[in-house]
């Protein structure tokens, strides 16, 4: 009997930038057993790691638009996914065969790990503290296909050896082809595992696994396929095979002691500025945000039973909050339907007949107050209220559902830092940013580190005071600072901006943690309205690309800042949880998978020598080493992202531009998995990204300042 080994990556429909990385050693969550289901309350939300009974219930799901946290991947002949699921939706996906493995993070667990990080903060305060990458491609003709092995490295990290190996074979069409890996390691011990096919928009890419544990350095590694294809033997390479300078003695970092809502990150801006005047510029970005507000609205009758949803049209802190809006019986007969406004009290006055009974229909309601307070409110129908009469009803109070009491209710203006000694022009610029998607906590936490890391070490280290002679450093700790407000007061889980595009019933307040813009789709290079798949039109979808190409206050801002500084050549975008290291192209249109044009050999060798430099950067904190297959072009190694920042800093503004996905996944020898952390995980965590991503970024400034040294040598 054959087992599929299979993979196939929906990219049409893909929903976000995250997947999962190496951190052996540091496990924490308790091995899940299969025996011992995992459930939700009904209402409950989670980010829940699925074994899925097959690929078609990854594509239902994947069709239906889910909160896909990262690539799939195969283990065992099943696919793994981490989701964003109600009690509910779990319930329905393990009655349809899902069995549910780690419960990464619930809903709530974010405020529980922003509460401890402050507390602990605190407490220390208190206490005085303060494409796919290239290996051997070989291949070797025996038997029915022919083998080609990609990649083949091996690493060790935190006592522990890994290996892993990608194949391709010439039996593209044919998905029952089975790949088995052989290794021998240097002392004799031998091995081997299965890898799975992985397709992406309908088309055979490789086969592959996740990392596997080996007992020592593999020396030899060989592919066998079921249709006789062997591969010749290959020695296996180390990976990144590349270590930064070390620190020098009283090299000061560790500087993040807390998780940071956008208030916390504006007052750290504005002290780096007055501590060091003169290697800081604070750059005021030129587009305000919507800020931390959002319509008032109110169920006027009875969802249950029928209902209008009755909507301020200015914000509900521009004294639109506690309005009341109400329905009222006349008490004659023949009157006709009437709406009023008076005393900060919307009155609709129901039709009657000439029984004197009100006839008055959810639609003629929705209708009167559209056509006669068009300037205040707007009225729906409430889904499955159509045409049903309306009850008397209130008086209802609006109000904009917002819980954040000490967030500012006003335009947002995002801020920029600008490092070094010469910030004229006249240096090499590197830019970073992060928190385009709102609920990536820990991502503001490594652009501050490694800030904070530069100006500090700048007084003391000659040779960080030599990079920001050399550099010209720009950094944007928040892109989004609405949503990620929203994030820390009312739904962890928010992916997206606060600005509402939904017309009619999607405006319905039971939709308001699916409403706002992709930041990371909203950008003009091979975006959604170009054709290239990876966003969405549906305005309540986690990848909701907006109404046109940077139609967002969010993106535009990436964008002039780059633009109105040319010297900046070099950009890493900064997202969680997981552990890519990627590049572009990030786009392809589905037809053929014809990606965005592939950057010149000389700009790929660029882009993989500068991720190994930058990789064994990240490692040298506490291991962490981001997985060779996870490594390479976004359009590769994770899947289509149209309108992405990413590319379009590097087609347009011919910019370097590389994407961090932070949050690694970790080691479980007790269980031989990889577990997830999280968009929030416990601030600990959180805190050892900020360290060790942090290190990455000083590295790519390195990068650019060797860049910009052989270009000067080169004429």
């Amino acid at each position: 009997m054959i087992v599929r080994r299979r993979w196939t990556a929906a990219a049409t429909t893909a929903i976000l930038i995250s997947a999962a990385l190496s951190h052996p050693g540091t496990a924490t969550a308790a091995p899940v057993a299969d025996t011992a289901p995992i459930t939700l309350a009904a209402t409950e939300t989670a980010l829940v790691r699925v074994r899925l009974r097959d690929q078609a219930q990854l594509d239902r799901l994947v069709a239906s638009g889910v909160d896909l946290a990262n690539r799939p991947r195969a283990r065992d002949g099943r696919i793994i996914a981490d989701l964003v699921l109600t009690g509910a939706q779990l319930a329905d996906l393990t009655a349809r065969g899902a069995t549910a493995t780690q419960v990464v993070q619930r809903a709530g667990d974010g405020s529980r790990h922003f509460a401890d990080s402050v507390r602990a903060a605190r407490a220390r305060t208190a206490a005085g503290l303060g494409a796919p990458a290239a290996g051997q491609r070989t291949t070797a003709a025996v038997g029915v296909d022919t083998l080609a092995v990609q990649q083949a490295y091996w690493w060790t990290t935190g006592g522990q050896t890994f290996l892993q190996a990608q194949v391709a074979t010439t039996a593209t069409d044919d998905p029952d082809v089975e790949i088995t890996v052989s290794w021998r390691t240097a002392d004799g011990v031998t091995g081997s595992f299965p890898l799975y096919r992985f397709e992406d928009s309908g088309e055979y890419q490789y086969h592959y696994n996740v990392p596997q544990s080996v007992p020592s350095r593999p020396v030899q590694l060989t592919a066998t396929s079921s249709l006789g294809g062997v591969s010749r033997a290959v020695t296996p390479t180390l990976w990144p095979n590349a270590t930064p300078p070390p620190l020098p003695a009283g090299y000061q970092k560790d500087f993040i002691d807390a998780y940071l809502t956008p208030v916390d990150i504006q007052a750290r801006i504005k002290r780096l500025a007055r501590q060091y005047r003169d290697l800081v510029d604070v750059i005021d970005l030129p587009n305000k945000t919507q800020g931390y507000r959002r319509n008032a609205v109110a169920y006027l009758g009875d969802p249950a039973v029928a209902a209008v949803v009755v909507e301020s049209v200015r914000f509900g802190d521009q004294g639109l909050n506690g309005v009341q809006v109400r329905t009222v019986d006349p008490g004659r007969p023949n009157r006709p339907l009437a709406v009023g406004y008076r005393d900060r009290v919307l009155t609709v006055t129901l039709a009657t007949d000439a029984a004197g009974k009100t006839v008055s229909t959810t639609d003629d309601v929705a209708a009167a107050v559209n056509a006669r307070q068009a300037n205040r409110f707007r009225a729906t129908v409430e889904d499955g209220s159509t045409g049903l009469p309306m009850p008397v009803a209130g008086p209802a109070r609006l109000d904009d559902g917002l819980q954040g009491t000490e967030v500012p209710a006003k335009p947002w203006t995002v801020q920029a830092l600008r490092l070094g000694v010469h910030r004229d022009g006249s240096r090499i610029g590197v830019l970073a940013y992060s928190q385009e998607h709102a609920r990536e906590w820990a991502t503001p936490l490594v652009t501050l580190e490694f800030a904070e890391r530069m100006l500090a070490n700048a007084r003391t280290d000659p040779a960080t005071r030599e990079l920001l002679e050399q550099v010209d450093v720009f950094v944007i700790p928040t892109v989004n600072p609405d949503g990620a407000n929203y994030s820390f007061n009312d739904y962890n889980f928010q992916r997206k901006n606060l600005v509402n595009h939904c017309e009619g019933p999607a405006r319905d307040p039971k939709y308001r943690t699916s409403w706002g813009v992709d930041v990371n789709r909203n950008y003009t290079v091979g975006s959604y309205f170009d054709g290239y798949v990876g966003a969405s039109a549906n305005c309540l979808s986690g990848n909701y690309a907006g109404t046109a190409e940077l139609s967002e206050a969010e993106s535009g801002n990436v964008i002039a800042l780059a633009k109105a500084h040319p010297n900046i050549r070099f950009a890493m975008n900064v997202h969680s949880y997981g552990g890519y290291f990627m590049w572009p192209p990030g786009a392809y249109r589905a037809d053929g998978r014809i990606t965005l044009p592939r950057p010149s050999i000389d700009e790929s060798t660029l882009f993989l020598d500068s991720a190994r430099r930058i990789v064994g950067a990240i490692a040298q904190e506490r291991g962490t080493v981001t997985w060779p297959s996870q490594t390479g072009p976004v359009a590769d190694v994770l899947y289509s992202a149209a309108g992405n920042s990413a590319d379009q800093l590097y087609y347009e503004l011919g910019i370097f531009a590389w994407d961090f996905e932070v949050g690694n996944d970790r080691w479980n020898p007790a269980t031989g998995e990889w577990e997830g952390v999280g968009f929030q995980p416990p601030f600990d965590e959180a805190h050892g990204e900020s360290q060790e991503y942090a290190g990455g970024l000083v590295e790519l400034v390195r990068v650019a300042r060797d860049h910009a040294a052989a270009e000067a040598a080169t004429g």
